[in-house]
C-alpha cells in the first residue's frame, strides 16, 4: 500500500475516532439555548430591535405563516413593526428546548402571549450553534391556538 494512502487512512481514523468519542453535555447545551431564547424574547420586552437582529442567523428563514421571509435583512425589516411602539404587542417564552445529538442544532417551543396576558399562539424556533460560539435562530414560525386549547 502506498505510504501516503496509509497515512491518510490513519489520519481519517484518528479524526473520526476523536469526533465520535467527544462527549456532549446535553444539559449544558439545553441551558444555553434556553438562555438564548429568553434573551431573544427579552428584546421584545426591552423594545430592542438591534439586539433581536443579533440573535438571527444571516441565512435564517422565518416561515411567517406560509409567506417566508428569507435572510436576516428581510426578517429585520418585517419585524421592525413589532418594535415600533412603546409597549410590546406580545411576548413569548420557551416551555420546551431540545438539542440534537451532535449539539449544533436545537428546537425551542412555547406560548406566545398577547399584551393582555392571553395565550394567542405557539412558536417554534430552530437554533444553530454558530462558529463564533453563539446560538442563532435559523428557522422560526408559529401557529395560532384556539381559545379552548389555550385554556388547557
Amino acid at each position: 500500500m502506498n505510504s501516503k494512502i496509509a497515512m491518510a487512512i490513519c489520519l481519517l481514523m484518528l479524526v473520526t475516532g476523536c469526533a465520535a468519542t467527544k462527549p456532549i453535555n446535553q444539559a449544558n447545551l439545553i441551558e444555553q439555548v434556553t438562555a438564548s431564547e429568553i434573551a431573544f424574547a427579552k428584546t421584545m420586552a426591552d423594545r430592542d430591535h438591534v439586539a433581536f437582529m443579533r440573535l438571527i442567523a444571516d441565512d435564517a428563514v422565518f416561515l411567517n405563516g406560509g409567506k417566508p421571509l428569507r435572510g436576516k435583512a428581510a426578517i429585520g425589516e418585517y419585524w421592525k413593526r413589532f418594535y415600533a411602539g412603546p409597549l410590546a404587542p406580545f411576548s413569548w417564552k420557551p416551555d420546551l428546548v431540545e438539542v440534537s445529538a451532535v449539539g449544533v442544532l436545537a428546537q425551542s417551543v412555547g406560548p406566545v402571549t398577547a399584551a393582555n396576558g392571553k395565550i394567542i399562539a405557539r412558536f417554534y424556533s430552530t437554533w444553530r450553534l454558530e462558529p463564533d460560539g453563539n446560538w442563532r435562530v435559523v428557522f422560526d414560525d408559529g401557529y395560532d391556538v384556539c381559545e379552548i386549547c389555550a385554556a388547557k
